[in-house]
């Protein structure tokens, strides 16, 4: 009895399908290069300053709906993210410079956008374009005193002693500083129209202080270790500051913001010191003034 497919016909069909499957293989093969992996250690950095960045957008949409303090802890929530990103970077060897760029446009968003509105849904829509104007200044002013930051990290000729100081009121700081009258108003300061101008004028002072060229410390080089007789007192204080702020959190806020001003004076005077210093051993001291910034 004869078989429907003849020996040969299976030979041929085998090879066709051989041929078949090599073609498949190629054009899986051929649809595009092959995409590179990420680290872990990269991702994480990144996926908690997109947090920030979600925290500081939810504290504008908050202000709008009148909730000021839980848009105030917002902003708060959003900076601590925006120190803990850096330090989660360096632990963990993840820096890069997509998370650098990243971490730039979140301040943007997170300690000049989100706080100017608040103040202004809060206080400054009383001062008409006068509050607005201020708002539209310190949201510039903070973008301007960061592009001028990224500038100067990529200076090589910068001082070594100088990266102990910021050139002006960091972006963090500065929108702790200028919610400073809405922390009053939560005390019981009535936002009339007269304190809505002054809170204007207070607002266009920070934003000021924010593009200026005054030296403050910078905490982040403060180092790595601490001397072993100081970690418990260090600790105790951490724990009193966490305590306060949890318990009295706009009397903490208040106070800390106030104190914050006297940083600036003494941190001009040690600048000055140092500066003195460098100029008698014969060290560069020239590093404020960057060819790419122009502030």
């Amino acid at each position: 009895m004869e078989t429907e497919f003849p020996e040969a016909d299976r030979g041929a069909g085998k090879s066709a399908g051989q041929n078949s499957t090599q073609t498949d293989t190629v054009i899986i093969e051929s649809r595009g290069p092959r995409l590179s992996q990420i680290p872990l250690r990269i991702i994480i950095p990144n996926i908690i300053t997109v947090l920030a960045i979600c925290a500081g957008l939810t504290g504008i949409r908050l202000a709008f709906e009148n909730r000021f303090e839980l848009a105030v802890m917002m902003v708060l929530i959003a900076a601590f993210l925006d120190g803990l990103d850096g330090r989660v970077a360096r632990m963990m060897k993840g820096s890069s410079k997509f998370g650098a760029q990243m971490d730039s446009l979140a301040d943007i968003v997170n300690f000049g956008v989100a706080p100017a509105l608040v103040l202004y849904s809060f206080m400054l829509d009383q001062a008409r374009s006068f509050g607005w104007t201020a708002a539209l200044l310190y949201a510039i002013a903070c973008c301007l005193r960061l592009a001028r930051f990224n500038v100067m990290t990529e200076d090589p000729n910068r001082p070594e002693w100088q990266n102990n100081y910021f050139i002006g009121v960091p972006a963090p700081a500065g929108a702790m500083l200028v919610l400073l009258p809405v922390y009053l108003g939560f005390l019981g300061l009535v936002p009339t129209k007269t304190l809505a101008f002054i809170a204007a004028g207070f607002t266009v002072l920070v934003a000021f202080l924010l593009v200026s060229r005054l030296p403050v410390y910078n905490g982040k080089t403060a180092g790595s270790y601490i001397r072993r007789d100081l970690v418990a007192p260090l600790i105790l204080c951490v724990v009193i500051y966490v305590g306060l702020l949890t318990s009295y959190t706009w009397y903490t806020l208040t106070v800390t913001a106030i104190a914050y001003t006297f940083i600036i004076p003494i941190s001009w005077i040690a600048w000055n010191r140092c500066e003195a210093s460098a100029k008698c051993s014969g060290g560069v001291t020239a590093a404020t003034d960057d060819p790419d910034s122009i502030i």
